[in-house]
């Protein structure tokens, strides 16, 4: 996603071509949106491009309207407004991953993360964004989450340094429910591991930095690093599988699920 608060050719393309088909459909903004279960306001703004629509939005549309497949087009050129360009690829290829791993010292992940948690952290972005930015960046986040509920999910593994659930983003309430909401996460999905790695564990494999790691469905693997000014995904073998190992010594090393979940228990209770 553009840092600029301008609006950009694509996403008015893809307004005015939302607007032409529900035009077709013979239907009114009121009627569209009754259709797609959205507000009134929400359809108005994505037409006159001041929101980019979700990709559920687009594919939704297309069968209300019937546009024939040229809406659900459309979703390719849409992730290229709501991603950096250095991100876009692994945020693609995110959404049929097998397996999503990482390594956080410093947020909780973003799959994981409430709205709320979302909201406070691009508040605190220096320089600030715009509340127009801010809300296109969290709501390209939170698309990224139905990962999490899809048929024949992704193995997710986390390993989260301790410090992470004592950060007091947006304040104790704001944090209280994103660790409750991970709790819940982790008793929903059996297919998501949460670890622990304790702050009274004095060194361990992690020191060098966070990292996201993915296995493709095509059995691709790949690292995305991020850093003050921006990441980076790599994709040499040798690198990725050097970094899977270290994920793997992490793991270890942190605390299990279960124990983990009881640390986090009371870090709730002490909120």
């Amino acid at each position: 996603m553009g840092t600029s608060g301008e609006t950009t050719h694509g996403r008015r393309l893809v307004g005015e071509l939302i607007r032409i088909h529900r035009s077709r459909a013979g239907l009114t903004q009121k009627e569209a949106a009754e259709q797609l279960l959205i507000s009134e306001s929400l359809m108005g703004a994505v037409e006159r491009a001041e929101r980019i629509p979700s990709r559920d939005l687009l594919v939704d549309a297309d069968e209300s309207f019937g546009a024939d497949g040229a809406l659900k087009a459309c979703c390719e050129l849409v992730d290229e407004e709501k991603y950096p360009a250095k991100f876009l690829d692994w945020a693609k290829l995110e959404r049929t991953a097998r397996v999503i791993s990482a390594y956080e010292t410093m947020l909780i992940p973003g799959l994981l993360q409430t709205e709320n948690y979302a909201y406070a952290l691009y508040r605190s972005r220096v320089p600030a964004y715009s509340e127009a930015e801010i809300v296109r960046h969290v709501e390209a986040r939170l698309e990224r989450q139905a990962v999490l509920a899809r048929t024949t999910p992704p193995r997710i593994g986390y390993v989260i340094e301790e410090s992470v659930l004592d950060r007091m983003l947006g304040g104790p309430e704001v944090l209280k429910e994103q660790l409750r909401h991970v709790l819940d996460c982790v008793k929903r999905f059996n297919h998501l591991t949460v670890q622990v790695m304790p702050s009274a564990q004095h060194t361990h494999a992690g020191l060098m930095g966070p990292m996201q790691l993915m296995s493709t469905a095509q059995g691709r693997t790949l690292l995305y690093v991020e850093a003050q000014g921006g990441g980076r995904l790599i994709s040499k073998p040798e690198q990725v599988g050097d970094m899977f190992d270290l994920f793997g010594i992490l793991r270890a090393q942190a605390l299990n699920p279960w124990k983990s979940a009881e640390i986090i228990e009371t870090k709730v209770g002490q909120l």
